[in-house]
């Protein structure tokens, strides 16, 4: 059905305290959390987080241990045939066939959708992702970026309503990871439901909500800005040459508990919200510990730095809390 055709939905994806277990670990850990129709919403953490498993109990390709788990109000194992038209999944090792061209690789999975009218959808795709001059190459001899694209458009070519993207730009170069998400800005200017899993937090700023996940638990779940305001106390940042180093010194001279490295630089979170008084607190830190202090700037905390803090007062309480 031609996506201008479809009835909008209130809530495209949702999980109940869902749970799934590897024999004795636990990758998904009573998760609780829903996607409403036409939102780009990022599942966040490291490995082991269980993002993949999430996004596999969402494609049916897993059936959960407790919970539940719906696809526009299905059950994604037991009506896995009456979803499968709806959902596109772009998996962490997407397989092209290098043997085949573009052209050959879209029509592959156009057909194994059963679609026989896809020509023009095919040649939208192709226009979108800049793949048109390329049609012919096999996929072996495309770059990783133009790999990804032709992937991201073998999953879209049977005009899903929801897409599953599991890390899609991992491993992709900057230029083609801006590319990637123009197109994903288009397909969600056309209604498309977009879930997708990143380890790169400043991708997940652009979603409109982002659920934060540790060792299959939710930290939290909610709009980026939000979750930055609701974080308590002033942030500042620490230029350095040896930030690991700096950390250490900041912890242990200066006093600081909650110094983190964060790339070339470092992090500080004081409890007080008055910026001037946090600013003079850290520079006599920064001062015991032996460090420049023209070097600290107040700063606003990114998503980096909030996931760090709710995952430290997760600690402090012994367990993870579910936010709304």
């Amino acid at each position: 059905m031609p996506a201008d055709e479809r009835t909008p939905v209130d809530t495209a994806l949702s999980l109940d305290r869902a749970v799934k277990k590897y024999g004795d670990t636990t990758a998904v850990d009573h998760l609780t959390f829903a996607v409403a129709g036409g939102e780009m919403f990022g599942l966040i953490g490291p490995d082991g987080a269980g993002k993949t498993t999430t996004i596999r109990l969402l494609c049916g390709l897993l059936h959960p241990d407790g919970g539940s788990v719906r696809v526009l109000g299905r059950d994604p194992v037991r009506d896995h045939r009456a979803i499968t038209g709806e959902v596109g999944y772009l998996s962490q090792r997407f397989s092209l066939y290098g043997d085949l061209s573009v052209d050959e690789n879209i029509a592959f999975f156009a057909e194994i959708h059963g679609l026989s009218h896809y020509h023009a959808r095919r040649d939208r795709l192709l226009d979108m992702t800049q793949l048109t001059p390329f049609r012919g190459r096999l996929a072996d001899r495309l770059s990783g970026g133009m790999k990804q694209k032709l992937a991201l458009a073998c999953t879209l070519v049977h005009e899903p309503r929801i897409v599953l993207l599991d890390e899609p730009t991992t491993g992709v170069d900057p230029v083609s990871r801006r590319e990637f998400w123009r197109l994903l800005s288009q397909f969600l200017a056309d209604g498309i439901t977009i879930l997708m899993s990143t380890p790169y937090l400043d991708e997940a700023e652009r979603c409109s909500r982002v659920a934060l996940l540790h060792e299959g638990r939710l930290l939290a779940c909610d709009e980026p800005g939000r979750l930055r305001a609701e974080v308590s106390g002033t942030w500042f940042e620490v230029a350095v040459t040896d930030p690991r180093e700096a950390v250490l010194r900041l912890r242990t001279r200066g006093g600081l508990a909650r110094a983190q490295v964060f790339g070339a630089r470092v992090h500080v979170r004081m409890e007080d919200r008055d910026p001037a008084r946090g600013l003079q607190s850290v520079s006599e830190a920064v001062r015991r510990a032996g460090l420049d202090p023209a070097g600290v700037r107040p700063i606003v905390p990114s998503l980096e730095d909030v996931y760090i803090a709710r995952l430290a007062a997760t600690r402090d309480t012994g367990g993870a809390g579910q936010s709304p």
